[in-house]
């Protein structure tokens, strides 16, 4: 047994120490947000924050996480930065199939909480390994921005 404080919950589960956080949440914990997108830690979809930094929770095992505190998609608007981020991806309409987003919107949030006023290179940097096959990368761009001068 495993226990893992997500969301501001604690959550005791079965699962091996092996066991990626994604399948933890996903399969044992029911937050179906974060998104299973290459299994390898390369496309950003399973995004979740560890302690408010970007993590991959496809190759993360549940035995690695030990007190530190797991945010998914599903409470990201909680914080500060996610709040903003959430509001921006919204009213620039940067969603288009969606499947990518909740990673975006969690590097992008980790990203607006340690660096307010990013710049490109900044934005390059949080956001390099998050894809979107639809190609929405200037409107998450413009939808960072946005959110960063939000006040």
């Amino acid at each position: 047994m495993t226990t893992l404080s997500i969301n501001g919950q604690t959550h005791t589960v079965d699962a091996p120490p092996d066991m990626p956080l994604l399948w933890v949440l996903r399969d044992l914990v029911g937050l179906t947000g974060t998104k299973f997108g290459c299994g390898i830690a390369q496309c950003g979809a399973c995004t979740v924050h560890l302690d408010g930094a970007a993590v991959r929770s496809c190759v993360l095992p549940i035995a690695a996480i030990g007190d530190r505190k797991v945010t998914t998609i599903e409470a990201v608007d909680t914080t500060p930065a996610g709040k903003k981020v959430q509001a921006a991806w919204r009213a620039l309409d940067v969603v288009q199939c969606g499947y990518c987003q909740s990673g975006q919107v969690m590097s992008a949030s980790a990203l607006l909480s340690q660096v307010p006023n990013p710049t490109d290179d900044d934005i390059d940097a949080a956001m390099a390994g998050n894809i979107c096959r639809c190609g929405t990368y200037n409107r998450i761009r413009a939808a960072i921005k946005q959110a960063a001068r939000e006040a």
